[in-house]
């Protein structure tokens, strides 16, 4: 008796260990079918915040074993070269990275992986791709950049009887004036493009183009656009009546007349879209950069009152935000 329940026990015994080594293998197994992604990321605004949410929920909407290692990074060198050390020995799948000053960090640093930015301005004149269309190397994602024609057409809105539209431009975005120019002839427009080398030819181009326009259009430039230009700009516009549009929301709140605007969680969600197509075999040489998705019209209604502008109900109606 004392023997058969010692040879049950020891069945039992072995049923248990078995178990449990299954389990172990299992579980290493699983761990080891863990995709690993890298997010890279340089402070917790609330536009960054939105732009990682949409690309982990779009991501974990298709896959379940995806593990997200996020890194953010500050401008102090050391930290970047410790924070790109951490990320090679990782060695994550992929690298999505949100904004241009990570991006640039990583893609110089990083050659050997596929990198999905979100949120970044002018891919092509940053050098990030080569085109929007076919970005011909290891990088690719979700630009912020709103396609010339949606704007022109958001112009036409609010100035009905708009024909000529001005714009400055620098040595860094002269690449865009070109397509721009086609776009606006598309729509019968003419676009009358004023090339600033240094500040100190704002002022003289500004009186150009109150002279020859009906409102300026604005293109993100660095060179042009520092807070002191910016400031000037702005004033001149409102002090001549010119009908100013804005890049982002932010100038719109300093005194533009209008601006489009995007939802930061939709860019994030296209960067996921475009990480999931990497994560299947696409390469990102073929995949195109994608524009933003969800648009909307911001405008300032204390300007609009000063220069005698008076903006359609309908987009008063759909306004994102109001600054009076």
């Amino acid at each position: 008796m004392i023997q058969r329940v010692t040879q049950t026990s020891r069945r039992r015994f072995a049923v248990v260990v078995n178990l449990v080594l299954l389990l172990l293998i299992l579980g290493t197994a699983a761990a080891a079918q863990n995709i690993e992604l890298a997010i890279v990321y340089t402070d917790s605004l609330t536009s960054t915040l939105r732009t990682m949410r949409g690309i982990k929920r779009s991501i974990d909407q298709k896959k379940s074993n995806v593990q997200f290692h996020e890194y953010l990074l500050t401008s102090s060198q050391s930290e970047i070269e410790e924070k790109v050390s951490e990320i090679i020995e990782l060695n994550p799948r992929l690298i999505l990275t949100i904004g241009s000053f990570v991006t640039q960090e990583i893609s110089d640093r990083i050659k050997n992986k596929p990198i999905i930015f979100s949120a970044v301005l002018n891919p092509e004149t940053s050098g990030f791709v080569k085109s929007k269309n076919n970005p011909g190397g290891m990088i690719t994602g979700a630009s912020l950049d709103i396609p010339p024609d949606i704007q022109y057409k958001y112009f036409k809105r609010v100035i009905s009887n708009l024909k000529k539209v001005g714009v400055l431009y620098s040595d860094e975005t002269a690449n865009l004036i070109p397509p721009a120019k086609a776009v606006a002839s598309e729509l019968g427009l003419e676009l009358i493009a004023v090339k600033i080398d240094s500040e100190k030819d704002i002022p003289a181009a500004l009186e150009k183009l109150r002279r020859m326009t009906d409102g300026i259009w604005s293109v993100a430039d660095k060179k042009i656009f520092s807070p002191r230009s910016t400031r000037f700009i702005l004033l001149n516009t409102l002090r001549n009546g010119i009908p100013f549009m804005g890049f982002s929301r932010n100038l719109v709140e300093s005194g533009a007349l209008f601006a489009l605007d995007f939802d930061y969680k939709d860019i994030g969600r296209q960067a996921g879209k475009i990480a999931l197509k990497v994560l299947s075999g696409r390469s990102p040489a073929n995949i195109k950069v994608e524009v933003p998705g969800i648009i909307w019209f911001h405008y300032n209604e204390k300007t609009a009152k000063h220069i005698n502008i008076d903006v359609p109900e309908d987009l008063v109606a759909i306004a994102k935000e109001v600054y009076r």
